[in-house]
């Protein structure tokens, strides 16, 4: 798996990043922060560890916004995009919006996260099972 790599990047391409490797993990995140920033029902998040992750592209339309006292959100300056999450709770992580990823990656996701803010509008796979994180 370690030869594999998996591209993606902003809505007007100035932004792109690289995953070198296996990803991590996948969740779709409920929590009203990732509603409000990506104004969904719910974000599916990868994670990936730092060393995996690198910037390919436009590192300078990399901006981060404290979406609170622990963590990060990033977006691309030029079209807006959501792309990035980071936190002091998941050091040497990354977490990627999975609809940025330009085609398949290793996995599907694995679970629902900070479910407890869940909206009812929105159709969630009950057969993934329901973390506290």
């Amino acid at each position: 798996m370690e030869n594999r790599s998996f591209e993606g990047g902003c809505l007007c391409g100035s932004l792109r990043f690289c995953v070198q490797g296996e990803t991590s993990w996948s969740a779709h995140c409920h929590c009203r922060m990732c509603q409000k920033e990506h104004g969904a029902g719910y974000v599916t998040w990868v994670g990936v560890t730092n060393d995996k992750f690198r910037l390919t592209g436009g590192e300078t339309d990399l901006v981060w916004f404290d979406s609170s006292e622990a963590a990060q959100r990033g977006f691309c300056r030029r079209c807006g995009s959501s792309l990035f999450f980071r936190s002091t709770r998941w050091p040497g992580e990354t977490h990627i919006a999975r609809a940025n990823f330009d085609g398949p990656i290793d996995r599907l996701p694995q679970a629902n996260v900070f479910f407890d803010s869940h909206v009812e509008w929105m159709p969630v796979d009950k057969d993934l099972p329901i973390i506290d994180v």
